[in-house]
């Protein structure tokens, strides 16, 4: 992908400099900027005791920073965002906002739901992606910030209309991200609806410990045995695949590079949905990322039952593209349900009704630390 030179002189990660922490407990909102139709677009910044920070806007509940500090305590942006509103409403390609209703792929745009078939817009040759073509991280939330003794946070609402890119049912949806003193960004999604439909959220956060430059020496492990077999257009053919013996095996740490790139069948690089160990529903660990060189660890805990593990493949890499641009210059561990689960009766359920005792939660948990 082709990106305009104009962001090199934007996008955060680009830069190195350290992050000036303001001063601890500090929960503060301000003018991002304005839409073409004029709606304003609010950014909220979080700082916790420890002086670890977090920006989000409103314009897809966005996370455009993240600064946790290195082994010696100096803080540095380990998130691939922009420190203005205008690449975003170009198309910024690294955008960590909330991906909804339908986290990655649903297959032909349509799905079966009590008897019914519910057909959803086609963004992705013939299939569906990320929501369709204005999906919620393309929305404008509505946003509450507060503070409890060792967190702050800020809560973000949106209402998806009955119909809103072919999905049934009005659905009332809030994403929460918490800043704590114990250095977690933790996510709590939760939605209800009117009427039976499907859900899968997700962020799509690239992270990059170091602060720059490519992640291939990100030592990574995952918690799991196994990846969704897919086709071409990555969409699930049935049975998973084990990962043991493969480029594709992170059951143990190690760089990510090591092995990005053997031939796994379609994508230039990773772009592949781990089913992970453990209870799905239950917060538990699923994966650790390292950088040897900074000392930064994170965590990555979760309740959902999978990890789509991507590596900025469509970044970087061609003879024109702005040298900033590196080729996997980060990596995401989007937390889901799997792709095209609607049309997979064997797969952990994306399916929401309606009525009390029934709502959506999901919690997601990035826990930072740094090692000798």
């Amino acid at each position: 992908m082709r990106l305009p030179a104009l962001w090199l002189s934007l996008v955060a990660l680009a830069c190195t400099a350290c992050v000036s922490p303001p001063r601890p407990g500090r929960v503060a909102s301000r003018s991002f900027g304005t839409l073409p139709d004029g709606r304003e677009v609010r950014i909220h910044t979080l700082v916790n005791s420890r002086g670890m920070q977090l920006k989000a806007m409103d314009l897809g509940a966005t996370l455009t920073e993240v600064a946790a500090p290195d082994r010696s305590g100096v803080l540095t942006n380990i998130l691939l965002g922009a420190d203005s509103l205008k690449p975003y409403l170009e198309g910024f390609p690294g955008a960590a906002s909330v991906i909804g209703r339908y986290a990655n792929r649903i297959k032909d745009a349509q799905f079966p739901l009590d008897g019914r078939v519910v057909r959803v817009t086609r963004n992705h040759g013939r299939h569906h992606l990320h929501g369709g073509t204005h999906g919620f991280a393309s929305m404008l939330w509505s946003a509450t910030t507060g503070s409890t003794p060792r967190s702050s946070f800020v809560r973000f609402a949106y209402r998806s209309p009955d119909g809103e890119e072919g999905y049934p049912g009005n659905l009332d949806v809030s994403v929460t991200y918490e800043l704590t003193d114990d250095n977690e960004v933790r996510i709590l999604y939760e939605a209800a609806t009117d009427a039976p439909t499907v859900i899968n959220l997700t962020n799509h956060a690239y992270f990059n410990l170091a602060g720059g430059g490519d992640i291939l020496d990100h030592r990574l492990q995952i918690r799991s045995k196994a990846v969704s077999k897919v086709d071409r257009d990555l969409i699930p053919l049935g049975p998973a695949l084990p990962v043991a013996g493969t480029g594709l095996d992170f059951s143990r740490p190690r760089p990510i590079g090591e092995r990005i790139r053997d031939d796994f069948g379609g994508p230039n690089g990773y772009d592949h949905n781990y089913l992970l160990d453990g209870p799905s529903g239950r917060l538990r660990l699923v994966a650790r990322a390292e950088h040897p060189g900074s000392g930064r660890i994170m965590e990555c805990l979760t309740t959902e039952p999978c990890l789509q593990l991507y590596t900025a493949n469509h970044f970087g890499g061609g003879p024109t593209d702005p040298p900033a641009w590196r080729k996997h210059p980060a990596f995401c561990l989007e937390t889901q349900h799997a792709p095209d689960s609607p049309n997979h009766p064997g797969f952990p359920s994306t399916i929401l009704r309606p009525g009390p005792g029934k709502p959506f939660h999901s919690t997601t948990v990035f826990r930072f630390s740094t090692q000798p």
